[in-house]
């Protein structure tokens, strides 16, 4: 089996809780960014785009969620609104995947956010491949629309997900895997 194949049979999620330093570089980064626009993009429209959250950066972001968390649940203990700040803070790099549907005649709004996700899953194998451990996420902030607008997103944009990068810091245990039986059928 090649190397290619055996790492693809083989890639996993770590958890961000199980990230630490150093995470990508500068040129690193912008080899992962490189790898995530090259995917299938029917009409070439760049359905997506990138928002890449590092530093003090992850905090700001942290900030908006938080602040967003606490006004639609004004009840809500401190410590929770808390947990909702240090969001994007667990690992050291978090690379937004923002799904942009464009109006075009022949290209559905559906391949276009299909395209973001090939995006996203190339983002995480390119992070893998180069020796970090990477996890694709959402959670509640993803779809709220007040976040959304915090984090500078356009009225018609979402985030297909949040990778969350760093240097693993125990091995990832592997998950139970469907049964091809359970899943293919031939036509």
């Amino acid at each position: 089996m090649s190397d290619i194949i055996e790492f693809l049979r083989t890639r996993r999620s770590v958890k961000p809780r199980d990230m630490s330093g150093p995470c990508p570089s500068a040129e690193e980064i912008d080899i992962i960014l490189t790898i995530g626009a090259r995917v299938p993009d029917h009409g070439k429209i760049t359905p997506w785009r990138f928002i890449v959250f590092e530093g003090d950066a992850r905090a700001r972001a942290g900030d908006v969620i938080a602040r967003v968390y606490a006004s639609k649940n004004p009840s809500a203990p401190k410590e929770e609104v808390e947990i909702e700040k240090r969001q994007l803070m667990e690992a050291p790099l978090v690379i937004g995947v923002v799904s942009c549907i464009k109006q075009h005649p022949s290209v559905p709004s559906w391949e276009q956010v299909l395209s973001a996700g090939a995006s996203a899953m190339n983002i995480v194998t390119a992070v893998t491949a180069l020796g970090y451990g990477a996890n694709w996420l959402t959670g509640w902030f993803a779809y709220d629309r007040d976040v959304l607008d915090g984090l500078g997103l356009k009225s018609d944009e979402r985030f297909a997900g949040f990778i969350h990068i760093g240097t693993p810091t125990k091995p990832s245990k592997d998950r139970p895997r469907p049964a091809l039986s359970d899943i293919v059928t031939r036509f």
